[in-house]
């Protein structure tokens, strides 16, 4: 069996299939959408029954206003758990989301965990509008679903309209990543999230699994990676991680492993993990790639979220995890550059430009010499404020 029952189950469906020696394909479907949608849902089960060559078997289903990309998933879940369907699958039509193009120069300012067996939090997730989705197939996702999930997320990214959200899967360790991985490249994931990383060896073997299943998908965007320093070897290998492959375009850290492994208590002051977010900036910035900061697991503390952020902006990172919908505009808000910021950004941007017109070498700005490392700063600035219409396009001649 695979998939959800109960009252407070909603967008999900339960599925029992019991294999048959004769007799033909029994299929029982009950659902609260009856009167509009049984016979659609009845359709979706005996075309994917059929496409996994299931035929002597007496299926149940108790649907709770489950799409069809849930329905199929959950049927095949419980088709292959029930012994039947080895080596066939089925796969809903792309919906419009489905050719959405990864990028890979972006704003990573948020990234919007979603639990990879809870279908009800992905139709909306766009709707929210945060810089990234998460599918989650490791920490929220119990082991002995661990199948079922990955199903269903390979049926999201098919299906369910991202909007202009980067498409991200957060992938398991080892030997199970690696099937995750052959799961969901197929299906245009923009960028898969590695975690636990300790070694740059992991990296680059998601990475290779990633590009021979890219390559044999007729796929030509690459998969970018971003790797999940939790621990303090990881931390210590953290350069090495941030450049084991060119497709890695952002490091991250999570820190309830990380103070796990270093045996201290997660505290909202950050002292005890102050040393590993500045090694992961460090790391990054090295690298060329961008610094991400961990998530803010008190959904209710907006303030405390709203400080965390600006202390993860001081320290270099230039997003952070999010665990609800409501942190999103907090996070965007806070990463955002400030009036000050974009003030004195575009009074050193002009200096840069007007230097450069007169040949000059040295950039000032009033009696003050500019160093190149300002500039590119400044330069960053104002094209965020610009992307977000903090800057008008025509500001230069304003």
């Amino acid at each position: 069996e695979a998939g959800r029952r109960g009252e407070k189950v909603r967008s999900d469906c339960w599925v029992q299939v019991e294999p048959k020696g004769r007799g033909g394909l029994k299929l029982s479907v009950a659902t609260k959408v009856e009167a509009m949608y049984g016979d659609a849902v009845r359709a979706t089960c005996a075309k994917t029954l059929e496409s996994l060559g299931v035929r002597h078997a007496v299926v149940t289903v108790e649907d709770y206003g489950a799409l069809d990309f849930v329905l199929a998933a959950r049927v095949e879940a419980a088709v292959k758990r029930a012994g039947l369907g080895e080596g066939l699958t089925f796969l809903p039509e792309p919906g419009p989301g489905f050719g959405a193009k990864a990028v890979r120069e972006r704003f990573r300012r948020s990234r919007l965990y979603l639990p990879g067996n809870e279908p009800k939090f992905f139709l909306n997730a766009a709707l929210h509008e945060p810089d990234g989705v998460i599918l989650d197939l490791e920490d929220s996702v119990a082991p002995a679903e661990k199948d079922a999930a990955r199903l269903l997320v390979r049926n999201a990214l098919r299906a369910v309209d991202f909007g202009s959200c980067e498409r991200m899967v957060r992938i398991n360790q080892g030997a199970r990543g690696l099937l995750d991985v052959e799961a969901v490249v197929p299906q245009n994931v923009h960028l898969l999230l590695i975690p636990k990383v300790e070694s740059a060896e992991q990296v680059r073997a998601v990475d290779e699994r990633a590009e021979e299943v890219r390559k044999a998908s007729g796929l030509k965007a690459p998969v970018h990676l971003m790797p999940i320093i939790e621990s303090a070897l990881g931390c210590f290998h953290a350069l090495d991680i941030a450049q084991a492959s060119p497709r890695v375009v952002a490091l991250t850290i999570g820190l309830e492993d990380y103070t796990a492994d270093i045996g201290a208590q997660r505290t909202q002051e950050g002292r005890e993990s102050f040393w590993a977010r500045s090694v992961v900036v460090n790391a990054a910035r090295a690298a060329g790639v961008t610094p991400i900061d961990t998530v803010f697991s008190d959904v209710s503390d907006v303030e405390g979220l709203r400080r965390a952020c600006l202390e993860a902006k001081s320290l270099g990172f230039e997003g952070k995890g999010c665990i609800h919908p409501r942190q999103v505009p907090v996070v965007h808000e806070a990463f955002a550059p400030s009036a000050e910021e974009t003030e004195r950004a575009k009074r050193i941007v002009l200096a840069f430009e007007k230097a450069e017109e007169e040949g000059l070498g040295v950039v000032a700005l009033g009696s003050k010499m500019i160093d190149p490392p300002v500039v590119k700063r400044a330069l960053r600035t104002v094209k965020m404020a610009e992307a977000l219409g903090l800057l008008p396009k025509g500001w230069r001649k304003s």
